[in-house]
């Protein structure tokens, strides 16, 4: 297929080079963005003046032809093309012939293809906020199906009583974040870059503003440099899909452990786990363990774009061609482990038991009782030091705090009183003060 370019060149391109140059397997899948675009900068053309009306009426007709037979599948996406853009503009050529070569008139590949990118991730970023509100309203359904009281853990050690619903609301609120980063990263980016053309716009008398609108975006950028230079939107999407997989390995790490036979907090469905080969009792829970490790990868995937462009000089360089592997392989990795997650959690059971247990054998009034203390005045520092040494006297006999004697308590400090009892009773240290937002 005849190239883009070359009309300065005598030789032909090396194969080998062909082919390294080549982004067309990757790139290809813009290829609904590219003709939305170019449909709108031939409707501009049109506008302006630059192209007939009749003209115009055919590339847009021409367009739209290729679009609905990549859809129907009578148009297949490959072909010995150096990108998304060579692809189409030799099928246009194809359908309405020379006529379709003027559809690159006062634009670049540099423009073109950072505007396709722009729409390609407005788009697939909302489906990511699409699948981060599913997974959210299963959490609170399961939430909300078990208010059970469970110690909380600092250390990995026991620490002080909450609820499983309290807990995993936490990750609730990770993900409301997740989605406000993912939103703000829609509006940063939301300029259109077409028009900027190569690097220092066109001398034809275009209407930006014009093109903006008709695709969707909030205003045209302001300067030409930045439009066709700018991959902060991917670095900054890259990042926030960081962040979301970061959380979804700290659920996938605590669900790991608490089905572990050492807590039996939760029992994940067999749906979402596998077996050994060798070993028949196994329930392995591998749809996180795989979580938890492709969280790395989307790590992998944004440090080497920084990579890549912390040392580019303005404006465009090829190797921003890096860009979309990274992207695209985040995007997939971060969408395919919402909806794991989003199975893992809707199917798990939650054994309320096996919480209690952990609880009594936790010491986890501990701080309640050094806050009684200090309501009869001790010192915190001084609490905190008598209470240390009635964990110690616990672990001893083999008793938990609230098995103890008022005899007992005494022996520590006089201001024990009967109601001692009452205070450290797990499920009224819920009800109290503040902790009611954890029922």
């Amino acid at each position: 297929m005849k190239k883009l370019w070359g009309g300065r060149f005598e030789k032909e391109e090396n194969p080998l080079m062909k082919k390294f140059n080549s982004s067309f397997e990757m790139d290809k899948r813009l290829i609904f963005d590219d003709i939305e675009g170019s449909i709108a900068h031939t409707k501009m053309l049109t506008k302006v003046g630059i192209l007939r009306e009749e003209e115009g009426s055919k590339i847009i007709n021409g367009l739209e032809e290729i679009l609905e037979d990549i859809k129907s599948g009578k148009l297949e996406l490959i072909g010995d093309f150096e990108d998304v853009h060579s692809f189409v503009e030799f099928h246009l050529t194809q359908r309405i012939g020379i006529l379709g070569k003027k559809l690159h008139t006062a634009r670049s590949r540099n423009d073109q293809v950072v505007t396709d990118l722009k729409l390609f991730l407005k788009r697939e970023c909302s489906i990511i906020i699409e699948k981060i509100k599913f997974l959210q309203q299963t959490i609170k359904k399961k939430a909300d199906e078990n208010p059970y009281i469970m110690a909380g853990f600092t250390h990995l050690q026991p620490a002080q009583v909450i609820t499983f619903r309290h807990y995993l609301m936490a990750y609730f609120n990770m993900l409301e974040r997740d989605k406000r980063r993912i939103q703000n990263a829609i509006d940063i980016m939301d300029e259109c870059p077409l028009g900027s053309c190569a690097l220092a716009g066109t001398t034809y008398d275009i209407d930006r503003e014009f093109t903006a609108k008709v695709l969707g975006f909030k205003k045209p950028v302001e300067n030409f440099l930045d439009g066709v230079s700018d991959r902060d939107f991917v670095l900054e999407i890259l990042s926030d899909l960081s962040i979301i997989m970061m959380h979804l390995s700290r659920i996938s790490e605590d669900f790991i452990i608490y089905s572990s036979c050492q807590f039996k907090f939760i029992t994940l469905d067999d749906e979402f786990s596998t077996g050994s080969s060798i070993m028949p009792q196994k329930k392995n829970p591998d749809s996180l363990e795989l979580i938890r490790g492709k969280t790395g990868r989307v790590y992998g995937n944004l440090m080497a774009l920084l990579t890549t462009l912390k040392g580019l000089p303005l404006a465009y360089n090829k190797d921003m061609q890096e860009d979309k592997e990274a992207i695209f392989d985040s995007l997939d990795t971060v969408k395919n482990c919402l909806d794991i997650l989003e199975g893992v959690i809707r199917t798990l059971k939650v054994n309320e038991a096996k919480l209690l247990k952990a609880i009594e054998d936790g010491y986890l009034n501990a701080t309640e009782v050094a806050d009684y203390l200090v309501k009869k005045g001790v010192p915190f520092r001084d609490a905190h030091k008598i209470v240390g040494k009635i964990v110690l006297f616990c672990e001893e006999k083999g008793k938990n705090i609230n098995e103890l004697s008022l005899e007992e308590f005494k022996g520590f400090s006089s201001l024990f009183e009967e109601d001692i009892y009452d205070f450290i009773d797990y499920y009224k240290i819920l009800n109290r003060g503040i902790k009611k937002i954890m029922l």
